[in-house]
């Protein structure tokens, strides 16, 4: 990768819970040990993001588009561009699209070579996907799914990808690994299979080399029936949330983390919503940098802690944010039941920010195809 050259554009997509934002935490941190310049862009149909506070904790250079996917925010991925540039002057931008959206070569990439070509340089496009949920979806072992509409898009994320990478390496076997590959290369021909592991760092430098200065396979768009494509965003349920947690001695924030996303899970599978991501931090005001962070990103799953704080906290700013296919109303039922389960007499508990809603109808800035 050359710093001289135009800035390098770099989008990771995926659906929710694929472990995009663990991915480009390691690439951002991959090059910044090159000596270049790096920042990042992430986006979601909300405020308050889990994503951003986990990339910034780590010191990179961080702008959000919230309130729509990057084709409905064109403009605004342009603009965050623009104030990164304006600040760091990145040589790669890394950017995480909303991991409910598709159709990202038409809305994004092609016009971004079409009418910015002279100021980004586009990388392949990288889909992510969590193994266990495509085994599942794509019929080679049993397990709850999501409805047909919510599937479409799925699947339309990984007919456009010019990378399919197999995140997550390390939860499956060997024969396992390989039948999905076999899958996916058979089901998608267009991409190519890669696999990795962000949290072990396996594959990743493979996967790095094939982004770091190849140029997409191509700006052909794929068809879209948008009808379906906003009926299955429709029946995902969002829920972004903050809460204040505050006691007079110091508590661990760990085991409140870890309960609070478990009590969420109860509920949830009480209320039969089928989970596709629940990611949540515990930022203490007095640590700066120091972050706790938890995933659940099926139902049968548990929720795992990817960081954990070092010391115990008096004081600290929770970041919820819930995606699964329910009814936005039954997620908020979920999150303050869960909510009051966590507070204690030692522990006061205060709601400073929550919406839940469903995405809007998709309606790309641009949807320009080749030709």
């Amino acid at each position: 990768m050359n710093p001289t050259s135009a800035p390098r554009y770099i989008m990771i997509g995926g659906f929710l819970g694929a472990g995009k934002t663990t991915a480009v935490a390691w690439l951002a941190r991959r090059l910044a040990d090159q000596g270049l310049r790096v920042g990042l862009i992430t986006n979601d149909q909300g405020s308050e993001l889990v994503d951003t506070a986990m990339l910034a904790a780590r010191g990179f250079p961080v702008e959000e588009i919230s309130g729509g996917c990057f084709c409905c925010r064109f403009n605004s991925l342009l603009e965050a561009a623009q104030k990164l540039s304006t600040t760091t002057r990145p040589d790669v931008f890394i950017a995480e699209p909303v991991g409910s959206c598709t159709d990202l070569v038409a809305t994004v990439t092609y016009p971004l070579r079409r009418i910015y070509g002279g100021r980004f340089a586009i990388a392949p496009l990288s889909v992510l996907v969590d193994p266990a949920r495509a085994a599942r979806i794509l019929g080679l072992e049993a397990g709850a799914k999501f409805s047909e509409k919510v599937l479409y898009i799925y699947r339309k994320q990984l007919e456009e990808a010019d990378l399919i990478v197999i995140n997550k390496s390390e939860l499956l076997d060997a024969p396992r690994l390989d039948a999905l590959r076999a899958a996916l290369a058979w089901q998608f021909p267009r991409a190519e299979i890669l696999t990795v592991s962000a949290r072990t760092g396996t594959g990743l430098d493979e996967w790095f080399a094939r982004i770091a200065d190849a140029a997409p396979r191509s700006d052909a768009a794929m068809e879209v029936d948008y009808a379906v494509y906003a009926d299955g965003e429709a029946l995902l349920g969002w829920l972004n949330a903050t809460v204040r947690l505050a006691a007079p001695a110091p508590f661990d924030g760990n085991a409140v983390l870890k309960k609070f996303a478990e009590e969420m899970q109860r509920r949830l599978q009480a209320a039969g919503a089928e989970v596709a991501h629940l990611k949540m931090t515990l930022d203490p005001e007095a640590a700066v940098g120091d972050l706790a962070v938890i995933n659940l990103v099926r139902n049968d799953y548990v929720p795992e802690s990817s960081q954990e704080l070092q010391d115990a906290l008096e004081r600290g700013r929770v970041i919820v944010n819930l995606r699964a296919e329910a009814e936005p109303e039954v997620l908020h039922a979920v999150f303050h039941g869960a909510l009051a389960a966590i507070g204690t007499a030692g522990l006061a508990v205060e709601l400073e920010h929550c919406e839940h809603f469903k995405p809007g109808k998709p309606t790309p800035t641009h949807r320009l195809r080749s030709g």
